[in-house]
């Protein structure tokens, strides 16, 4: 199975730029990536931060732009999103029985879960005991291999002013108990963290990569100073086997010249 994972798009308002960028020229040149490149994908998943302020003009832009899309798409919510206004503007997205926004897609691949880890009112996360609860039973009812999707992290990824800004410590330590004994998650989808960042936890693999539209500088020792940069966009391609997952990260917009071995010089002759 063929997924393609992308994370905070940040959306505005149409034709508003964001920190010296604008988010929906460079979604807009992501979607054209996907289709040209990547058409036979069975699903397109978005990790949340969808919008940057959640505004409903914001919602409608991004339904208009993966509208465009030639593969089905999921979402995923965001602490930058707002949970009412995005189920409003996209009514077919499941919830759970307290109004979380999370869901369940079965697959040849297997399971596919979809987390809602907002911590109303903050930027930092949060998976409190009912969405737990929640999480249990499709666990417990997935036939096979499960693939999990959420915004926040559930652990510390080194990046001091992010992860404390991350997923709850006590939630955390609850659902890496769970996952645990659970046993067969074999990989974690997640966005928030603006980097490319690959490893694992808990014995599951993990994957996140950089944002539609600006990014987390990578430094690993201020605790208190958040500073963004503009290092290109990427999506990803997760080729899912019964063996294997690999992840290949595509920046769509690297403008490099593309060159066959033998058309320049391995090394320049002094």
């Amino acid at each position: 199975m063929k997924l393609i994972h992308f994370t905070d798009t940040h959306l505005c308002l149409p034709g508003e730029s964001l920190y010296g960028q604008s988010p929906e020229e460079r979604l807009q040149a992501c979607i054209d990536s996907i289709n040209e490149e990547h058409g036979d994908a069975a699903l397109c998943v978005i990790t949340g931060d969808l919008t940057h302020r959640g505004d409903p003009a914001a919602f409608e832009l991004l339904q208009t732009l993966i509208g465009q899309l030639r593969i089905p798409c999921q979402l995923v919510i965001g602490n930058h999103d707002h949970r009412e206004r995005l189920c409003r503007q996209f009514p077919e997205l499941g919830r759970d029985e307290h109004g979380f926004v999370q869901s369940v897609t079965h697959t040849e691949a297997g399971t596919l879960i979809f987390m809602d880890s907002v911590k109303n009112g903050t930027h930092a996360g949060a998976y409190c005991a009912k969405r737990r609860d929640w999480l249990a039973l499709q666990l417990e009812q997935a036939p096979g291999d499960v693939y999990l999707f959420m915004h926040h992290a559930p652990f510390a990824t080194g990046i001091k002013a992010m992860d404390q800004i991350g997923l709850d410590c006590e939630d955390a330590a609850a659902l890496k108990a769970l996952l645990k004994a659970h046993g067969r998650v074999r990989h974690l989808f997640f966005g928030h963290y603006h980097r490319p960042i690959h490893g694992t936890w808990a014995g599951i693999g993990f994957s996140t990569l950089r944002s539609m539209n600006h990014q987390v500088v990578l430094d690993l020792t201020t605790p208190d100073r958040l500073a963004f940069n503009h290092e290109p966009p990427a999506y990803a391609v997760a080729l899912l086997d019964r063996d294997q997952v690999v992840i290949h990260d595509h920046e769509f917009m690297d403008m490099s010249a593309r060159f066959m071995p033998g058309d320049e010089p391995e090394c320049d002759q002094q």
